[in-house]
């Protein structure tokens, strides 16, 4: 990596971490904006890398939800009457109690997603074209319905994240907390992902976007792959939804879990905004969507979905390849892709 990528990537961290004291009045709106870039990376691999256009991405984001927020009360009360009694009126967690149980409950909330992923994957991701996108809706529409009958979980009233322990700081320190963990998440994300699309990996997810028949016929084991990138994209969509389940402190499942007109279509959006295929489209999609999405809701109160609408229409016809497309076409020299000695090599394995 070259001194300027390298300069260039700690000034980004560095900002990242001075956020909350630059810009302390916007801590939440930018911890949140943290998770719509791990939503848009996350989205990219099907839908940018893999040419899978998935509509139902929030499935694994739901789940995580749901599940961090399970683990974190089931390991020290009984689930059933915590969502009966509301929750933190009746229960509450000590702080020891509430450390272990978040830390514990993301970690089930990437791997149990991740699993999910990998036992439907070979039935889902061997369908094509729109009927891959009509499955992958339904899977995102169905699981609102399903959780919304589970009294376990709170059904359709929903259930309440644990509340963040009394004489910890306060929300100061709670807002904090969650920035952090949104930040690491989204750093950790994107690291992986561009070490991920240098490798084997990425050069069959592309090969697989080009042409799936030829690649299968030079012998590639594409389903393999395709459902790799989906558990990946899991994995991290589920801890996602396990921060974002805590941030806002309830759970309900069609609007905030399984939110497929909302979440569902904004991680779509997001990476077009950007520029499907690349590692920093969906990057620079999500923080110009995110800006422009929260000014509509300072200026255009009650006419925000109009105004969104207005910006879907412009995404779809003045940035058919997104910003990062238009830059590499106007900036090939500086936005273009780089083809080093690596990934030579990672082809001709490939071949």
């Amino acid at each position: 990596m070259s001194k300027n990528k390298i300069f260039f990537y700690g000034l980004i961290f560095v900002l990242g971490i001075a956020a909350p004291f630059l810009f302390p009045a916007f801590k939440l709106q930018i911890s949140i904006m943290w998770i719509l870039v791990v939503l848009a990376l996350t989205w990219d691999v099907q839908g940018g890398q893999m040419g899978y256009t998935s509509f139902g991405n929030i499935f694994f984001y739901g789940i995580g939800m749901y599940v961090c927020a399970s683990v974190q009360i089931g390991l020290f009360f009984p689930l059933a009457e915590w969502t009966a009694s509301g929750g933190e009126k009746t229960f509450i967690h000590a702080p020891f109690q509430y450390f272990q149980g978040i830390f514990t409950g993301l970690i089930f909330a990437g791997i149990v997603p991740a699993l999910v992923a990998a036992l439907i994957g070979y039935g889902v991701l061997g369908l094509r074209g729109q009927y891959f996108g009509i499955c992958t809706l339904g899977l995102g529409v169905a699981a609102g319905e399903i959780a919304g009958g589970i009294e376990l979980i709170g059904a359709g009233q929903g259930m309440t994240a644990p509340p963040w322990p009394k004489g910890i700081g306060g929300t100061e320190l709670r807002s904090q907390f969650f920035y952090y963990m949104c930040f690491i998440l989204m750093v950790v994300a994107f690291l992986f992902l561009k070490w991920a699309y240098q490798t084997r990996f990425g050069l069959v997810l592309n090969a697989i976007r080009d042409n799936e028949d030829k690649a299968e016929a030079m012998g590639i084991h594409t389903m393999r792959y395709k459902i790799t990138g989906w558990v990946v994209s899991a994995f991290f969509l589920g801890m996602a939804g396990g921060l974002m389940g805590n941030m806002v402190g309830y759970i309900e499942p069609t609007e905030i879990a399984f939110s497929v007109t909302t979440y569902g279509v904004f991680m779509i959006l997001m990476v077009m905004l950007g520029g499907k295929g690349t590692l920093w489209g969906p990057v620079i999609g999500a923080i110009v969507f995110h800006v422009f999405k929260e000014g509509f809701w300072i200026f255009f109160l009650g006419w925000q979905y109009v105004a969104l609408g207005v910006l879907i229409v412009i995404i779809v016809v003045f940035f058919p390849e997104g910003i990062m497309g238009g830059l590499r076409e106007r900036y090939p020299d500086k936005f273009g892709e780089v083809v080093d000695e690596a990934a030579i090599k990672a082809q001709v394995v490939l071949k």
